[in-house]
């Protein structure tokens, strides 16, 4: 599933027909589906208009809802319920959830905010990110949110391997899904079932094969991809992560673009360590 970049025109408003060709050629070249409005799609600088409209988007190109994952996140549970019932509407077939992230939410906060969330009947993927929100899913904390029936699956993006196998004693039965680019064949092998990527924004086929490969625990064909890529997959986890994979994407040959304030453009060194990285994956005829 690619957490995919918005495309802006010159004026900063949202290219949706862009957009749409965009989520179209992803699952055209091996990916199986996007998930539009997570960090990568900006939707904090959204207005509801565009939000709405960019989820409406994606199921219209994906060619079924099954395939797209809505980001619902918000500070407040009411609006990300709002945008989960929206989700619902639209025709998406799961929804991905930070926890309550406008102040350092305790266990019976993120539980209250789950169940809330899931209430709105879709399959809900918990997004650990605790570097940037504050509020970590530990493993316990996951498996209680797994038994209160309000999560199926957790994108783990605590860049810790090790808690792949603590939240399979703890909650066998939710799906662990690779959440950071740059960790991806570690927790395919440690048991992740699936990966919420975004490098694939701009070069979908080289990561749907190193996807497979890593998933089949198939290291003679994964890891001299994962090595030829992982100079760029490490810009997943940086503060930049969103203006080096528009970057990525423009070097591949793909409209990625500007961001939106307050994300200012690369600087020198970045653009160039970016550039290098993307030029010597495009050399090797990796797309």
């Amino acid at each position: 599933m690619v957490a995919t970049a918005l495309p802006f025109r010159a004026d900063g408003t949202v290219d949706h027909d862009a957009y749409a060709e965009h989520v179209s050629w992803l699952i055209g070249n091996g990916c199986d589906g996007v998930v539009p409005n997570g960090s990568l799609g900006e939707y904090q600088t959204l207005t509801e208009e565009e939000r709405a409209r960019v989820v409406a988007t994606a199921v219209a190109a994906a060619g079924s809802g099954a395939r797209v994952m809505a980001g619902v996140s918000a500070y407040g549970s009411g609006e990300a319920r709002r945008w989960a019932d929206r989700a619902a509407g639209a025709g998406a077939g799961s929804v991905l959830l930070l926890p309550p992230n406008a102040y350092r939410a305790d266990a019976r906060a993120v539980r209250a905010h789950y169940a809330e969330v899931a209430g709105a009947g879709l399959p809900v993927v918990a997004y650990n990110n605790p570097v940037d929100t504050k509020v970590d899913l530990t493993p316990e904390l996951l498996a209680r949110l797994h038994a209160d029936g309000s999560v199926v699956a957790v994108k783990e993006f605590s860049g810790d391997v090790r808690r792949a196998y603590e939240i399979a004693e703890l909650a066998p039965g939710l799906d662990l899904l690779a959440g950071a680019d740059d960790v991806l064949l570690e927790l395919a092998l440690a048991g992740a079932v699936g990966w919420i990527a975004g490098f694939p924004n701009a070069l979908p086929r080289v990561c749907a094969d190193l996807y497979r490969a890593a998933l089949a625990r198939d290291l003679r064909a994964a890891l001299p991809l994962y090595r030829m890529l992982h100079p760029l997959l490490r810009w997943d986890s940086r503060t930049e992560f969103v203006q080096a994979i528009k970057l990525a994407m423009d070097v591949a040959g793909r409209p990625g673009g500007t961001s939106r304030p307050p994300r200012p453009p690369l600087d020198a060194a970045q653009e160039a360590a970016v550039r290098a990285a993307t030029e010597k994956v495009l050399a090797e005829g990796l797309r």
